[in-house]
C-alpha cells in the first residue's frame, strides 16, 4: 500500500515499565479513512499504544510514523506540530474540572491558536459542542453538572476542535447504557463520513466493533496479532481471537449486527433512495 494510504505507521515498537514488557516488535498499519478498531485483554497495552503513537510514550524501540511524520524522532515542539492534526478522546471524557464545556474545548484553540480573538474562538467552540451532539446550553455547564455520556461528547468537542485528520477514542462507550453506547456509535460513523476522519479506536464494546469498525486489530502476546475485518479474524485460530469473537457475548453481537444489516436491506427495499416506493402487486 502507498505511503499516502497509510495515515499511521508503527514498525517493532517495545514499551517497556521496568522488567516488565508491554510490546515487543510490534508493527501496525492504519489505513486513512478508516475506523480502525483495537482490542486486547486487560493489560495487553492498548492506551500504551495509543499514548505511543501520540508522542505521551517514548518506546525503548522502534519507530512511528503518523500523516508521514517520525513522532519517534520529534526533539521539540517545532516537530511535533503535528499534534495539532489529530484529536484525542481520553477514556472518562478528562475534562478540565473547573473549566465549562465551552472552555474546555477551548484549550487546544488556544494553544495552536492564540492569534484567533475571542470571540471566534468562543464561536468556533460552541460549534464544536453542537457537532458532538450536546445542546448548546451544555457549552455553559461544568463536568460535575453532565451525565456520564455527556461528559464524553464534551471531551469528543474537544477532541474535534481543532479539525482532525486523525481521531483516537480510547473506550468512548464504556460505561454507557446499551442505547447511549448505540447513539454514540452512529454520532462517530457520522463524523466520520462527514469530516473524512481516520479513527483509531480502543474498545471492549463489540457491538461498536460489528456496527462501525472497518478493521479490528488485536493485541496480544505483546504485539499485534492480525489485523483484518471480523470475519478474516473469525477464520484464524488463535485462541483469545476465538475466545473473544464466539464466546456468548460475541455471539449476540454477530447475531444483532446480522438483524440490523437485514433490516437496512429491507428498508432500503421497501423505501428506495429515490422516494418511489416499490408499487404493489395486485392478486
Amino acid at each position: 500500500m502507498a505511503d499516502a494510504d497509510i495515515s499511521i505507521r508503527v514498525r517493532g515498537v517495545r514499551n517497556q515499565f521496568g522488567s516488565h514488557v508491554i510490546h515487543e516488535g510490534l508493527d501496525l498499519d492504519v489505513r486513512r479513512g478508516e475506523i480502525l478498531g483495537v482490542v486486547g485483554g486487560s493489560g495487553s497495552g492498548k492506551s500504551v499504544l495509543m499514548r505511543t503513537i501520540i508522542g505521551l510514550q517514548i518506546p525503548q524501540e522502534g519507530e512511528v510514523e503518523v500523516l508521514g511524520h517520525s513522532i519517534t524522532d520529534a526533539r521539540d515542539d517545532r516537530d511535533i506540530d503535528i499534534r495539532s492534526r489529530w484529536g484525542v478522546l481520553f477514556q472518562g471524557g478528562a475534562l478540565f474540572s473547573t473549566l465549562t464545556v465551552a472552555e474546555n474545548v477551548e484549550v487546544p484553540l488556544r494553544e495552536f491558536y492564540p492569534e484567533i480573538t475571542d470571540e471566534l474562538r468562543q464561536e468556533i467552540a460552541r460549534y464544536k459542542v453542537l457537532l458532538s451532539g450536546l445542546p448548546a446550553e451544555a457549552a455553559a455547564k461544568y463536568p460535575a453538572e453532565l451525565s456520564g455520556g455527556m461528559k464524553k461528547r464534551a471531551g469528543l468537542a474537544r477532541a474535534l476542535a481543532l479539525d482532525p485528520e486523525l481521531l483516537f477514542l480510547d473506550e468512548p462507550t464504556a460505561g454507557l447504557d446499551p442505547i447511549g453506547a448505540a447513539a454514540f456509535d452512529q454520532l462517530i460513523l457520522r463524523l466520520q463520513q462527514t469530516l473524512d476522519l481516520t479513527v483509531f479506536l480502543i474498545t471492549h464494546d463489540l457491538d461498536t466493533l460489528y456496527e462501525i469498525c472497518d478493521r479490528v486489530a488485536v493485541i496480544a502476546d505483546r504485539r499485534i496479532i492480525a489485523v483484518g475485518t471480523i470475519p478474516e479474524l473469525l477464520a484464524l485460530d488463535h485462541p483469545w481471537i476465538q475466545e473473544y469473537f464466539n464466546g456468548p457475548r460475541g455471539r449476540a453481537a454477530q447475531d444483532a449486527a446480522e438483524r440490523h444489516e437485514a433490516a437496512k436491506v429491507m428498508a432500503m427495499t421497501l423505501f428506495p433512495q429515490d422516494g418511489d416506493a416499490p408499487s404493489a402487486q395486485k392478486a
